[in-house]
């Protein structure tokens, strides 16, 4: 029969006067129980409980002493006055018991009295028959409750003892008895009679629990005399007990069972492990202090693993630190990975916990008898708190965990428990745990596998234990905010703006301060990502970012190191701050009002464009459209706030109006705002009329029958599209603005004349942006108000000046060259302003101004190439106008390339060898010149021309709104057909053409190479150019604002892409594959051939978009690579993402029979390169047909448009990214290398000086050193590739290892030897470059393998050591020659490649001595030779003298194995040195 009676765990709690375990245990017997015990325990008389009270289950010490001191005086209390056997031997050893509550005295020491009473029974007549009649005795005087609760109680010593060597404690009589061996068992069958009749009374009216106490007297015994009998009768107590006895039995059985039994109670607290989850708790407790062995502790903790999942929430911590605790360092890892997948911890709360505030409970981590948790909170935290305890004090098991998380793969396999272990280490001091917590972190979410979703789950579900981590989480962010890995960033973001929500205020001041330091910081990352947090923060949660405006205003004292576009963002987030509806933060309004006016009234540009930038934001802060209007009239903003924006404009207008650069970019700064469309309806209508009015009488005058005025080139109107309506039309008054202009700057004195308003043709452009905004906000896009504008003239100068511009005064150059930038940039913003009309005729007056803009960039390009030094008109006024620099003139360069080829060779001294060296100088000399000939025929063929690129003045034109890239939709037609169109005035919708085509393909490519495209690192002492100049509009723009856009454009650009292809096929059929044929219009096959190159480099730009690989935007790449796909064939059913890559790679790839020149080759396989990845693991097939079209490539001769072989830097850049691909993509590396220097170079070394290679004809001796450095390179990345020789490897693998290393070594030996042919000074740097780190990998993975394959591989091993030894042979010759030539640049290469030659000698006699064939090395000196193999004299006299005896193996190892052993001989002794057939090397270097 047993009895189940829940007690709360709380009363699991020992005797006061003993040491509880701090361990939690683990293991469990099952005695055979025998029936007539438990029978016998169970028949027991039951006593009339007392009254049972579960408040208090302590046993105080306090109240037990009082017991013992405080009780009545000693004449009062009884003395036991039964003469029985048991008192009298009591007596007399020193012990008086006493009766009711008065505890038992003792006169002696306990020692002493169990000495005493051991001699007296066994002295005694009667011995051994006295034992029982003693036992007899103690079982009548236990027989009344209390006077065996006084035998369970400590004695006291007798008050009137005089005894100085009597103690204030001694034990109870039970356990005095217990520790006499003769009586020790008879006790304990005692006890154990006993203990059935107060089982279900718990704790008594005097706090005592009499089966606690009763168990207590059986821990810590000196000796157990039968410790197997003991272990029986506790497990068999176990199974009829109550739960509350169960409970303190188990957990008592490390205290009283020897080490001996611990094996066997273990297998039984296992079993009923899984029997009864309620004994969780205790049974872990002792099984954690049994000393178990390990394959008993591994067996135990699997079976507790598999419980873990039905383990109630309270004793989860527990069970956890039971299983960590248990871990050896052979299985730590498997054991946390199951441990980390049974771990539910989302499971654990209710969702109105997250809700509670974050104030963390710090409890005891004391398991050894777990308080019950109050809530799911703290089993969470305990939990956590044993994880951090095991991982602090463990190496292995932190290690463990972080395997176990860095093996998860799958991003829904991540758990809520994977972050907090990662906070959890990262919070322990150990600097390795920190950095490897770091490290999983940011490998997780550069691989989209931890994400935003798993962050907030975490800090939702588990706030307040968060709470405890939140050092550790500011850490991280402030770590992942300064990664140079812009993939890591964002989730930075995340972690700020989680700990900034979720946590108290205490918390959110560290994360406003932790991100006011990074806007500080004055790194252009961190203070972008920061103030963009801030202002997130700002609009989320604005109250609370109120109480900390104060720190947000300190960053106003580091603007200086600030761009515009940050300052932007500063002020919109102070704007947000303390303008915003609630105005919590309305302090701050008074000190950025004088920031903003000190700014405004400084004479210094720099501090006025901060001023106006932050006078605008403060105005869109102040003057946003409100949702509760009060005392408005058709506005939403009170009239006293309206009083003080426009109050503010006023005052922004007046102090910028005298300097044209700060009026350009007040209108600037506008029109941004406006087109925000979030301005106050009365502001914007107040913004509106006044520029409209402004724009009138500043720039557009009406059209009369003269131009009045004197101006340095004579006036007229051009470039009308209303010709119908010439009389009484407008036009833009350009060209006297100029002219005035160019007075007022040439009379300095009157541009500051009282602050007069100056009107400046540098504030056209800005002043049509702001005004179509303000139109476009007023009448919801439609532009009819001024539509007149798109198509007026303006007063421009005719344009045939340009073909005399050399007889031009250079005012007068610099006039027309203003001109023409003020200009394009009218044409720029009013393609900007009309792009979207849907109107017929106006689209058609939209692609004409596109090809005015064009044509003006040609004569532009003339232009400047005559008038050097010229510093054109800003075009953007949010940067620093020292920021932007004219660029060099055109001339420079060309005067610079002839100097340097007036014969300004390299330093070689003729004195010493120069005969010998006249192959080489002849040689180094054209392989030089062909890398400056290209660059000086370039700028003359420039110079010819009369033009120069104007991509260099991008700085200074408009930018172009993404939006007309929509114009790209209209058709191409070719040049002629558009022209006859236009000159017949047909009234259809202009199509572009080949110039308009290339310009607004230009502009997309920048535009996604500055938006998609990673920053790239400016070049060491370059000076600083800001990359964001030109891209104000852009920079507005998401990331995927800009993709999606470029998703809208897709099908254009492909079939753009058809029409090149069509046009390069027709034109290759038509002239019979001639690409350079007579009658073929070279500015037309210049620009359709610009126009693919450009198609394939946009296309390249947007598929190499690192945000494809975060699966947010893995859909928007499916629709792209959709759209291609379907260009192929239309497919109904919806393609995977493998089947979709594989339609746009076959769709791609038709058109690598029309590509026009080696560059847009180069595109299209680095397109094809961007795509196969994304078609999973397996694309080993695309990965053939990349290499396959690589080599088709450069087995193709490419020709100029005029007929020449193309040539130059470029063309060699280009030329090696393409063979890299190649061979980085080929089946075997090693024999593509020995097909291109084994039958490539031979055909080129035989053939005429001007030919190439029959087989490669891209390989020419123009091109040798780039295929030449190419091979070298990927061959050394090959060989790294090689995996070392092991020693237990099987006879096939290293058969395997050495064939791959017999060809690596026999290609380095192909291209070691070329340099006898071709050595130039740039072949011989990049053999000894390539030459050390190829022997260093021989070194390193070679050798070993050859250690282990010696034996079996003799002929093989030697062969291989042959050829190498040619090839370190003619390196040695290298530094040798180096050293004559006395050039610094080969010599730097010479002593580590010397110390590598050295270190291979003597590896070589390693090997040699591993395999017991030592005998076959030998040493002796080399001579030094040049690379003809001609001894170098100037070292005959001193080489006895230096007596440097260097390694040498090569065909040493053939005297091991008897075949040469005449020949071995007598290279000992000295002979036929001459023929150098061994490796050495020379120290005199």
């Amino acid at each position: 029969m047993a009895v189940d009676v829940r007690v709360p765990s709380s009363n699991r709690f020992c005797c006061a006067f003993l040491l509880p375990s701090d361990k939690p245990n683990n293991q469990t017997i099952f005695g055979q129980f025998g029936e007539s015990f438990g029978l016998q325990m169970m028949r027991k008389k039951k006593r009339s409980s007392v009254d049972k009270t579960e408040s208090s289950a302590v046993l105080e010490v306090p109240k037990a002493k009082k017991g013992r001191t405080g009780g009545p005086s000693k004449s009062a209390v009884r003395v036991a006055n039964d003469e029985s056997v048991f008192v009298q031997f009591l007596r007399e050893a020193g012990v008086t018991l006493k009766q009711d509550r008065t505890s038992n005295e003792i006169a002696l020491d306990q020692i002493v009295f169990q000495k005493r009473l051991q001699q007296s029974l066994k002295k005694n007549s009667r011995y051994p028959g006295i034992i029982q009649e003693f036992i007899t005795g103690l079982e009548s005087h236990i027989e009344d409750p209390q006077s065996f609760r006084n035998c369970l109680l400590p004695c006291v010593p007798r008050h009137n003892d005089e005894d100085s060597n009597s103690v204030s404690y001694q034990e109870s009589l039970m356990r005095l008895l217990l520790g006499i061996e003769i009586l020790q068992t008879p006790v304990i069958n005692i006890l154990f009679e006993k203990l059935p009749e107060f089982m279900f009374e718990g704790v008594g009216e005097d706090g005592l629990n009499i089966p606690r106490i009763i168990m207590n007297q059986l821990k810590w015994l000196d000796r157990v005399m039968d410790s197997t009998d003991l272990a029986n009768k506790l497990m068999q107590l176990v199974s009829v007990a109550s739960l509350e006895v169960q409970r303190d039995v188990i957990t008592s059985l490390p205290e009283i069972l020897e080490d001996s039994q611990h094996g066997d109670i273990a297998r039984e607290l296992n079993l009923l492990l899984s029997e009864n989850t309620q004994l969780t708790v205790p049974i872990l407790d002792a099984l954690s202090s049994l000393n178990l062995s390990t394959a008993l502790l591994a067996e135990v903790r699997g079976a507790v693993m598999t419980t873990l999942c039905a383990v109630q929430l309270e004793d989860l911590p527990v069970v956890v630190k039971f299983i960590l605790h248990s871990i050896s360092s052979t299985d730590a890892t498997e054991v946390v990975t199951d441990l980390r997948k049974k771990l539910e911890l989302e499971l654990c709360l209710p969702p109105h916990m997250s809700s509670q505030s974050c104030s963390r409970t710090k409890g005891s981590t004391s398991t050894s008898s777990l308080p019950a948790v109050s809530s799911s909170q703290d089993s969470v935290s305990l939990v956590l708190d044993a994880i951090k305890s095991a991982v602090r004090f463990q190496k292995i098991i932190s290690e463990a965990w972080l395997k176990a998380i860095e093996n998860v793969e799958d991003v829904e396999d991540h758990k809520v428990i994977d972050l907090l272990v990662l906070f959890i280490l990262h919070s322990i001091n150990a600097n390795q745990s920190r950095r490897g917590a770091e490290r999983v972190l940011k490998v997780k979410v550069r691989g989209a596998l931890i994400q935003e979703a798993l962050l907030q789950k975490t800090f939702k579900s588990h706030g307040q234990v968060m709470r405890g981590y939140f050092p550790s989480i500011l850490a991280l962010a402030q770590s992942l905010v300064r990664s140079s890995d812009g993939c890591v960033v964002p989730f930075a973001g995340h972690l700020y703006k989680q700990a900034f929500t979720t946590f108290d205020s205490y918390c959110q001041q560290e994360v406003v301060a932790s991100l006011v330091t990074h806007v500080c910081s004055g790194l252009a990352a961190e203070v972008d990502v920061a103030l963009e947090l801030l202002c997130e923060l700002v609009a989320q949660r604005p109250k609370e970012m109120a109480l900390y405006a104060v720190f947000i205003k300190g960053i106003l004292d580091y603007m200086d190191n600030l761009t515009p576009q940050q300052i932007r963002c500063l002020f919109q987030l102070l704007g947000g701050v303390a303008f915003g509806a609630e105005q919590q933060g309305g302090h701050i309004q008074d000190d950025m009002h004088i920031v903003i006016r000190k700014q405004l009234s400084s004479a210094v540009l720099k501090y006025k464009r901060i001023g106006i930038i932050g006078a605008v934001m403060v105005v869109g802060s102040m003057g946003a459209r409100r949702n509760n209007p009060e005392n408005t009239q058709g506005g939403t903003l009170p009239k006293e706030t309206q009083r003080q924006v426009i109050s503010l404009l006023e005052l922004v207008r007046s102090c910028s109006e005298a300097s044209p650069e700060a009026a350009a970019l007040y209108y600037d700064e506008l029109a941004k705002l406006v087109q925000t469309g979030k301005l106050d309806p009365l502001i914007q209508a107040w913004i509106g009329k006044s520029v409209l009015e402004d724009f009138q009488e500043d720039f557009v005058v009406d059209l009369g029958p003269e131009i009045s005025g004197s101006f340095p080139l004579p006036a007229t109107v051009m470039y009308n599209l209303d010709e119908d309506e010439s009389q009484g039309g407008i036009a833009v008054n350009l060209l006297p603005l100029l002219a005035q202009d160019l007075i007022l700057r040439a009379d300095k004195n009157q541009v500051q004349d009282g602050g007069k308003r100056c009107v400046s043709p540098l504030c056209l452009a800005p002043f049509f942006r702001l005004l179509r905004l303000c139109e476009e906000v007023q009448y919801n896009g439609d532009l009819e108000e001024i539509d007149a504008l798109l198509g007026c003239p303006l007063i421009l100068t005719d344009m045939d000046v340009v073909e005399k511009m050399e007889s031009l005064s250079k005012m007068e150059r610099e006039f027309v060259c203003s001109l023409l930038f003020h200009t394009i940039n009218w044409f720029r913003e009013v393609v900007n302003a009309f792009c979207q009309q849907k109107d017929p005729e106006m689209k058609m007056k939209v692609v004409t101004r596109l090809q005015n803009i064009t044509y003006l960039q040609s004569l532009l390009e003339r232009s400047l190439a005559v008038t050097p030094g010229f510093m054109p008109p800003l075009a953007t006024f949010d940067s620093d106008s020292t920021d932007i620099t004219a660029p060099a003139s055109a001339t420079a360069p060309a005067k610079k390339a002839k100097r340097d080829s007036g014969g300004k060779k390299r330093k070689a001294p003729a004195s010493k060898n120069s005969s010998a060296d006249s192959s080489q100088l002849e040689e180094g000399t054209e392989a030089e010149e062909t890398q400056q000939e290209p660059s000086e025929k370039e700028a003359e063929k420039e110079k010819e021309k009369g033009g120069v690129n104007l991509s260099a003045y991008r700085p200074f034109f408009r930018e172009l709104d993404m939006e007309v890239l929509g114009v790209l939709h209209c058709g191409m037609l070719s040049r002629t057909l558009l022209d006859t169109e236009l000159n017949s005035r047909v009234r259809e919708e202009v199509q572009l053409g080949p110039a308009e085509l290339v310009f607004l393909l230009e502009d997309l490519w920048r535009k996604l190479d500055f938006s998609l495209a990673p920053a790239k690192k400016a070049p060491f002492l370059k000076g600083k150019a800001d990359r964001t100049v030109g891209f104000s509009h852009l920079q507005r723009k998401s990331m995927r604002e800009v993709a999606d856009h470029c998703l809208q454009l897709l099908p254009t650009l492909c079939t753009h892409l058809e029409n090149c292809h069509n046009h390069f096929q027709a034109l290759l059929s038509e002239n019979q594959g001639v690409v350079d044929a007579l009658g073929v219009d070279l500015k037309e096959q210049q620009l359709m051939s610009s126009a693919y190159q450009l198609l394939l480099q946009v296309l390249l730009c947007l598929f190499s978009w690192s945000g494809f690989g975060q699966p947010e935007h893995r859909a928007l790449l499916k629709s792209m690579l959709g759209v291609l796909a379907s260009r192929l064939k239309e497919e109904e059913a919806e393609l995977s993402m493998e089947q979709l890559v594989r339609h746009s790679f076959e769709y791609l790839l038709n058109f690598r029979a029309s590509i026009p020149s080696l560059s847009t080759a180069l595109c299209l396989t680095q397109l094809l390169t961007v795509l196969a990845p994304c078609a999973g693991p397996n694309h080993t097939a695309l990965r053939e047909q990349i290499a396959s079209l690589a080599r088709r490539f450069l087995c193709q001769e490419w020709v100029s448009a005029k007929g020449g072989r193309e040539r130059g830097n470029k063309y060699n850049d280009t030329l090696q990214s393409l063979l890299s691909i190649y061979l980085a993509r080929a089946d075997d590396v090693l024999k593509a290398v020995e097909e291109i220097a084994g039958e490539g170079i031979p055909e080129l070394i035989n053939a005429a000086k001007d030919e190439s290679s029959r087989t490669w004809p891209t390989l020419h001796r123009q091109t040798f050193l780039v295929f030449y450095k190419t091979m070298m390179a990927e061959l050394e990345k090959a060989v790294r590739k090689i995996p070392p020789g092991k020693q237990h490897d099987s006879t096939e693998v290293q058969s395997e290892k050495l064939l791959t290393w017999n060809l690596a070594v026999r290609d380095f030996h192909i291209l070691i030897n070329l340099v006898k042919v071709f050595d130039s000074r740039p072949v011989l740097t990049v053999c000894l470059k390539y030459g050390r780190l190829f022997l260093e990998s021989f070194l390193r993975l070679g050798m070993p393998l050859l250690d282990f394959s010696f034996k079996k591989h003799k002929e093989d091993v030697q062969s291989l050591l042959k050829t190498f030894q040619l090839s370190t042979r003619q390196l040695h010759h290298m530094c040798g020659h180096s050293k004559i030539r006395q050039d610094t640049g080969l010599t730097n290469h010479v002593p580590a490649l010397k110390k590598s030659l050295e270190q291979f000698v003597y590896r070589v006699k390693a090997m040699l001595t591993l395999n017991h064939c030592q005998e076959a090395f030998w040493l002796g000196n080399l001579k030094n030779r040049d690379l003809k193999g001609e001894e170098i004299l100037s070292q005959t006299a001193t080489q006895e003298s230096e007596e440097e005896e260097d390694g040498e193996e090569g065909e040493n190892q053939q005297e091991q194995s008897g075949d040469e052993e005449s020949d071995s001989g007598s290279r000992k002794n000295g002979h036929n040195k001459d023929q150098d057939d061994e490796e050495m090397t020379d120290e005199s270097d």
